[in-house]
């Protein structure tokens, strides 16, 4: 389920929802996954709750210990501003979004994995007809950060 907490010109939960159900099932990630478009004072809260940080981030992933897949928090304001600098549509940025949200919620974790994540989210990116992934452009100083926070 997609919940679209913060408007964001040009996304719709609905397009989102399609797009988490094929990102899953190209990904193999099984389970129900919710997905929640919030403001950057949400994310910021749940960044400090959840990790310790006290800034705003663009996207978070709760991988689940109750059987289902896990959740994806997403910044509307954080998405759509790296949308405008990046040169692509809010919509492709949400997509982006998700699909690193999901590649954690996989098992994925980039901090540690000697560049696993990015490779997979390259070739995913592609498949998926997306714009650069969060890790490439971190990479190229681009990004604003994404992070996880894994549930204990």
């Amino acid at each position: 389920m997609v919940i679209v907490q913060s408007k964001v010109r040009g996304v719709s939960g609905g397009a989102l929802e399609h797009f988490v159900a094929r990102a899953k099932r190209t990904i193999g990630v099984r389970g129900e996954v919710d997905v929640l478009i919030t403001s950057s004072a949400q994310m910021r809260h749940l960044n400090r709750r959840f990790r310790g940080k006290g800034s705003a981030t663009d996207v978070l992933s709760f991988p689940s210990v109750e059987g289902t897949a896990g959740d994806i928090a997403i910044s509307a304001e954080v998405g759509a501003r790296n949308a405008r600098r990046l040169g692509h549509s809010a919509a492709e940025e949400m997509k982006v979004l998700i699909l690193h949200g999901l590649l954690h919620l996989a098992g994925y974790d980039h901090e540690t994995d000697a560049g696993a994540m990015a490779r997979k989210e390259a070739r995913l990116r592609q498949v998926l007809g997306l714009p650069a992934a969060l890790i490439e452009r971190a990479t190229d100083g681009t990004r604003a950060g994404a992070d996880k926070r894994r549930r204990s």
